[in-house]
């Protein structure tokens, strides 16, 4: 088999990189271990930044996004038994985020590489990354008891943090920044009505919580337990309850419980490999980088990635700039590090840690009262929620 681009993994990243190559002209085959159905079965993200969604309109998957999203023109931010809104349109010039599921984002991509006939290959066993520094790259897998090789002028990495990308990278070539946050989220999906009609970001001295929702019936809350816990010692009722502790009186009473559709608990970790390019092989979104999701950056990160790697790979097929390609990983990491840096300081001003005593948690709270006093912090946190703007490829 022989593609121009050959793409690692089928999540929402190597989709949208597969899709806007594909309405470019630019041919390419996306290799995925797991079956359809397990990709789509995975609960993940749901704000949409300003950039992804131009992007995603602009790869011709827009349309139910437009639809059925729920655009959030701002964020409620609760400490010390008051809540403040963050006025994102008014902040922004007018810019504003998407309330739609990481999953609906993966089937509508799913749906357009069906539709255009372009390949994907999934239940790929065994995939190998080879000649990344030679002339022809090239990747093999194994399918069906035979062994396929594939060979392409560059590979996109877009197989997280455990997948075969980064691994094929020399261990002494990367540079590996990681921190460890000492809990986690526990998550409850339920067919609930909103409790705010925004997100709403809570600090409390039991621990952090969110109110988040996937529509106007379905909602996703989220509260800080330790690393320790288990999702098994969570009954519904338990939930509910702390829940409603760590939330402004106001919110609480209003607030609807139900049986969760799912449960689990996610760690948290700040994660980055320098340099997220070795040779033809080009890494995105998790496979380079993970945020704590308390800033809404992680698919966000991935799809500005993505922005990137098109338009270099537009360049290099249309012009021939094969200069650009060395210049895919500096301009990644420096959006990337921006977004580490806001969502490790919304992480650190909203969790509760091991040391977090009666001083630190009145820091916490006069760090959030000094930002949303001040017209330059709201637009400061304002900037960054919405996503700060993908860097021109010239």
């Amino acid at each position: 088999m022989k593609t121009q681009v050959a793409i690692i993994g089928s999540g929402p990243s190597g989709l949208l990189l597969g899709q806007l190559l594909q309405r470019a002209g630019i041919d390419n085959i996306i290799i995925e271990r797991k079956d359809p159905a397990y990709i789509l079965s995975r609960i993940r993200a749901g704000v949409l930044e300003q950039g992804m969604v131009d992007l995603l309109r602009e790869a011709g998957v827009g349309a139910r996004m437009d639809r059925e999203g729920l655009v959030h023109d701002g964020f409620e931010l609760a400490f010390d038994g008051r809540c403040e809104r963050i006025d994102l349109k008014s902040l922004t010039g007018g810019q504003t985020v998407m309330v739609y599921g990481q999953t609906e984002v993966t089937r509508d991509l799913m749906e357009a590489r069906q539709a255009a006939g372009a390949l994907t290959v999934y239940d790929a066993e065994d995939v190998q990354l080879h000649e990344l520094k030679g002339e022809r790259p090239y990747v093999t897998f194994q399918k069906n008891g035979e062994r396929v090789r594939v060979d392409c002028d560059y590979i996109a990495g877009c197989d997280g943090f455990h997948g075969v990308s980064r691994q094929s990278i020399p261990a002494e070539t990367l540079k590996v920044f990681e921190r460890v946050y000492p809990f986690g989220w526990l998550g409850v999906l339920a067919d609930t009505p909103p409790v705010n009609e925004e997100l709403v970001y809570a600090n409390h001295a039991r621990g952090f919580a969110l109110c988040s929702m996937r529509s106007p019936t379905r909602t996703r809350y989220y509260v800080q337990v330790s690393a320790e816990e288990r999702v098994e010692d969570w009954s519904d009722e338990r939930f509910w309850e702390e829940l409603k502790r760590r939330l402004p009186t106001h919110l609480a009473e209003r607030l609807v419980t139900g049986p969760s559709i799912e449960k689990s608990i996610a760690p948290l970790r700040s994660f980055v490999a320098e340099p997220m390019q070795y040779g033809h092989l080009f890494l995105l979104g998790d496979a380079a980088h993970i945020v704590p999701p308390t800033g809404a950056k992680g698919l966000n990160l991935a799809a500005s990635d993505v922005s990137t790697l098109y338009r270099i790979l537009l360049k290099v097929y249309r012009e021939g700039r094969t200069d650009l390609l060395q210049r895919y990983s500096a301009i990644c990491l420096r959006r990337v590090w921006k977004a580490e840096r806001f969502s490790w300081w919304m992480t650190s001003l909203l969790h509760k840690f091991p040391d977090t005593d009666a001083f630190s948690q009145r820091i916490q709270q006069t760090e959030l009262d000094y930002y949303v006093g001040s017209q330059a912090g709201r637009q400061t946190i304002a900037e960054n929620y919405v996503g700060l703007p993908y860097e021109a490829v010239e």
